[in-house]
């Protein structure tokens, strides 16, 4: 298995495991919870092969990863109750699997030799779309616009270091690791400290 397929695997663990949280916290039946984990693990990465006309999809190419996705709602099914807090596991399982699916779709399009613009727009799309989906189906306010946040922004500061770091001819596992890392690290501090981007105040017009 190489790097990109294993990222690749990895991201449709840990967000099929996201969605079936949000099964959980919506209280949906096993079919609920294997349709919301599916879409959240595949839909990010079904818009990239879209965008990149690659045929066929990558879970119609090797259907082992609807499985991985499907397993995985269903283990969460009989297990979400142990989770001391649904809402907080969700949300740093979440930052990992964001930070994994960018550098899986980073990693997509560095293997098909895309310029450095599409690579940090197919990180960007693989790590956000399937989340916000889920977010969208399950009626709840989208995570990637939750106010001041740094969801899309952590997204975008780690494909653009995937694309900087090939361009400076560095080997892409270590451009897709580096990757991950800026990604979570943003993300994470976001969580943890508070970190954010200014947002928009409006202002009474002038009289």
């Amino acid at each position: 298995m190489n790097v990109v397929a294993f990222l690749d695997y990895a991201a449709v663990l840990v967000f099929a495991i996201t969605g079936a949280l949000v099964a959980s916290r919506a209280q949906l039946d096993l079919v609920g919870f294997a349709f919301i984990a599916c879409l959240t693990a595949l839909g990010g990465g079904t818009i990239r092969d879209l965008l990149l006309d690659r045929n066929p999809i990558f879970w119609i190419d090797n259907p082992a990863y609807l499985g991985v996705a499907a397993g995985a709602s269903l283990v969460i099914f009989f297990t979400a109750h142990l989770f001391e807090s649904r809402m907080r596991a969700l949300i740093w399982l979440d930052s990992f699997a964001l930070a994994v699916a960018v550098a899986a779709g980073a990693g997509v399009a560095i293997s098909l030799e895309q310029s450095p613009t599409i690579v940090i727009l197919m990180g960007m799309i693989t790590g956000c779309m399937g989340g916000l989906m889920r977010d969208v189906v399950v009626g709840d306010v989208p995570v990637v616009l939750k106010q001041g946040e740094l969801y899309v922004t952590a997204a975008f500061a780690g494909a653009a270091t995937a694309a900087t770091a090939k361009l400076y001819l560095i080997e892409t596992p270590i451009a897709l690791l580096a990757c991950a890392a800026a990604t979570w690290v943003l993300r994470a501090g976001s969580l943890a400290f508070g970190w954010n981007l200014p947002v928009y105040k409006s202002t009474p017009p002038k009289t």
